[in-house]
């Protein structure tokens, strides 16, 4: 299923401040992105009107709307409400809207990466059991789609190394994968329901293997699954909210797969090749 980022939003009212006078209540939404489209779902307590301010020109009286903004930007949408006592009150938030994608994970279909061309790794000699690899994003999420020499019963283990900030400086630096300094280290089964989130925490000493874990929930999510023949095809995303340092300018990325007996069996792009680099400016 396609992964939606929630924002919560409280916000207190500001009313003129008379003795006479009810408190305002606290401004309460939720907002969901899918592409260009947010869906508000209002929680505010004893409101008997709305008036939204999507931040683009347009407006609702609606409750809980469902806007599709033009294109691409940073929106702030504004809840005005007026309570049954006559009380005014408002809450705003920030949204930024980036590209589409037409990868969708809960269509129980791979058919939608076809059109993806751009951001795609074929592998080389040196890429072991992959074969290759597809990326593409929008305001949610960073998709991946995976095909490799495996079954799912072997239950390979998955090294992520993502450089999320752009700056070798800061990150682990590995001759495995060079031209990047690895700031979020995901390992596990991804299929098995097992992929934990490292932090990279050695400072000055980007050589040594130190990693802090972290626990995030929902940093990823996996979509379909398919079996052709000794080639196994996966497709999946990652939290962009989740990443962290990520800029929205770029993300550099690279990953291995290990057996069970933690032999590296497979590297995306090939060992030794330059770490995959993705424009997010879009």
């Amino acid at each position: 299923m396609k992964r939606i980022t929630l924002y919560i939003l409280i916000c207190c009212g500001l009313i003129a401040c008379k003795k006479d006078t009810a408190p305002a209540p606290d401004v309460i939404y939720t907002v969901s992105l899918t592409d260009y489209t947010a869906t508000f779902t209002n929680q505010t307590k004893d409101a008997k009107s709305y008036e939204w301010d999507f931040g683009d020109g347009t407006s609702s009286t609606e409750e809980s709307p469902v806007h599709t903004y033009p294109g691409k930007g940073k929106f702030v949408p504004t809840l005005h409400i007026t309570t049954n006592g006559g009380v005014k009150a408002e809450g705003s938030t920030v949204i930024h809207i980036a590209k589409s994608s037409p990868v969708k994970l809960d269509d129980h279909s791979l058919s939608d990466w076809d059109t993806i061309t751009q951001n795609v790794i074929v592998a080389g000699p040196g890429g072991g059991n992959f074969k290759k690899a597809k990326f593409d994003y929008n305001s949610d999420n960073v998709y991946f789609y995976i095909e490799m020499q495996a079954t799912e019963a072997d239950g390979d283990i998955f090294d992520f190394y993502l450089d999320a900030d752009g700056n070798t400086g800061t990150g682990y630096l590995t001759g495995t994968f060079p031209g990047a300094g690895y700031d979020v280290l995901m390992e596990g089964t991804v299929l098995g329901g097992w992929l934990d989130t490292y932090y990279f925490t050695g400072g000055a000493s980007q050589n040594g293997w130190s990693w802090g874990g972290v626990t995030i929930a929902d940093f990823y999510q996996v979509g379909t699954v398919v079996q052709d023949g000794n080639i196994l095809k996966i497709e999946g995303s990652f939290s962009r909210s989740k990443i962290k340092g990520l800029t929205g300018k770029g993300l550099r990325l690279a990953f291995t797969i290990s057996n069970n007996g933690w032999s590296t069996i497979g590297f995306m792009p090939d060992e030794g090749a330059q770490a995959f680099s993705m424009d997010m400016s879009e």
